[in-house]
């Protein structure tokens, strides 16, 4: 029996993410290259579904296969995985998981361990949907388990937004992103696709026609491009010379007239100061954008000494009376309200500006959820520079 094209694809995904620790987005645009777009669909869904689900995935593996996951030869791993995916939580026809994922065995050279593939395989195909069913989830740790997160996220979120909330947000992060397209306003050629979310952090920057404006952290473009378009005159700086490069190329085909610098946002050139406005969109865990970078959760961490830094570095460049917007995509008190209260700046009430947005505990800022919004996580906050 052959592997189809999509199925290839997606096991070799899953193959370089978790042995290689490539990067899902990269490593499935690596493997998906000959596919035709209803293959590239199917590919992506089970590749990227797999990935989100791998700890309730070797769960089940272990406890049905009888063996540990970590000892497996790693194309035995990604084999089982893929094919327990589509037995625990796709439509995908049993026999069809089965056979191709042994399939995918045999093809890797191990013939020797076609044999307890087969046999996992099956002992899947008869119990795993309901053994994952049965997963309880009355607590941070068992609902972690059940939906596929690292502890420390559920404990955070059950902390934070209490067992109901924190139960519905791991829910929503394991569905499909919501695939929304900005429309090209403000002489751009074409749409960007960017989030509800993360458009509202753009729009909270306020930026007006002929103002200077600073994006700290500019890569690939969305909110640089969305700047401009309002009109406003935009310095977008890019640390990583790859990404520096792509920013311009996505502004060039936008038509987003905007000034690229690729430098460092800490050690920036003393020419760039007395900035209207700048915007911080700062690297952070990312907790509120799971749904949609698969392998985010299980290499996530809270960054409030580089956002704290950076946002420093941006009030220093701020002339007196400018604002300075702060946007992360990620829901935790560590990297939202710590760090703006870590400052001590005047706070604009941007609740009042986008009420249906309100952060429910600090009104003053913004606060976009997953599981009530339908949109992706995004805390947004704006301060003055006395």
């Amino acid at each position: 029996m052959t592997v189809s094209p999509a199925r290839r694809a997606a096991y070799e995904t899953v193959l370089r993410v978790f042995e290689d620790d490539a990067y899902a987005d990269r490593a499935f645009r690596t493997a998906a290259a000959p596919l035709d777009s209803r293959e590239r669909a199917l590919a992506q869904r089970l590749a990227y579904g797999t990935i989100q689900l791998r700890r309730t995935l070797d769960h089940g593996i272990g406890q049905l296969g009888k063996r540990p996951v970590a000892k497996l030869d790693p194309p035995v791993r990604a084999a089982l995985r893929l094919g327990a995916y589509q037995l625990a939580f796709s439509e995908v026809a049993a026999h069809a998981a089965v056979n191709e994922s042994v399939e995918l065995v045999r093809g890797a050279g191990l013939e020797r361990a076609v044999k307890f593939a087969n046999a996992v395989m099956r002992r899947l195909a008869l119990g795993l949907r309901e053994l994952v069913d049965a997963l309880p989830e009355g607590s941070a740790a068992e609902a972690a388990l059940r939906h596929s997160y690292p502890n420390w996220i559920a404990e955070i979120w059950w902390r934070e937004l209490g067992a109901d909330e924190a139960l519905a947000l791991m829910r929503a992060q394991n569905e499909p992103p919501e695939r929304v397209l900005r429309a090209p306003t403000g002489g751009l050629k074409e749409p960007w696709p960017q989030s509800r979310g993360s458009q509202l952090a753009g729009n909270a920057v306020g930026a007006q026609p002929g103002e200077r404006v600073l994006d700290l952290c500019a890569a690939p473009g969305g909110k640089a491009t969305q700047l401009a378009a309002a009109g406003a005159e935009v310095v977008a700086v890019e640390k990583h010379p790859g990404r520096a490069r792509e920013l311009e190329e996505n502004a060039a085909r936008l038509g987003a007239a905007l000034t690229v610098v690729n430098a460092d946002a800490l050690e920036l050139p003393s020419e760039l100061d007395g900035f209207d406005r700048v915007l911080v969109d700062a690297p952070c865990s990312g907790l509120g954008v799971l749904n949609s970078r698969p392998d985010l959760r299980w290499r996530a961490r809270p960054l409030p000494e580089l956002q704290l830094d950076l946002m420093r570095a941006a009030a220093e460049r701020t002339r007196r009376g400018g604002s300075i917007t702060y946007s992360v995509c990620t829901m935790t008190r560590i990297e939202n309200e710590d760090v703006i209260d870590a400052l001590q700046l005047p706070v604009d009430d941007l609740g009042a500006e986008f009420p249906e947005f309100r952060h429910p505990r600090r009104p003053e800022f913004l606060l976009t959820l997953p599981q009530v919004h339908t949109t992706s996580g995004f805390f947004v906050a704006r301060l003055r520079r006395p």
